[in-house]
């Protein structure tokens, strides 16, 4: 019997998925760590995340982070 755990970057793409409000912007930036996407704040309004097939995503750097941008950000993981 294999068992699958959980790492702490599921458990948090998890809660994201049920719940889009709340989220931090490196909440984003360790998610993305994980997942070979970078990203760049260089100190302006927006931080931004750039996929490894060239996709990228602006998300304002304030909090709380819109929903809209938190599930614009799992589709960008997704992909």
């Amino acid at each position: 019997m294999i068992l699958l755990t959980m790492t702490a970057i599921d458990k948090t793409i998890a809660k994201m998925r049920q719940n889009p409000l709340g989220w931090r912007i490196e909440d984003l930036q360790s998610v993305a760590k994980r997942y070979g996407v970078k990203w760049r704040h260089g100190g302006g309004s927006h931080c931004v995340f750039e996929a490894p097939s060239g996709a990228s995503l602006p998300v304002p750097a304030r909090r709380p982070i819109k929903p809209v941008y938190i599930k614009q950000f799992l589709l960008l993981l997704e992909g």
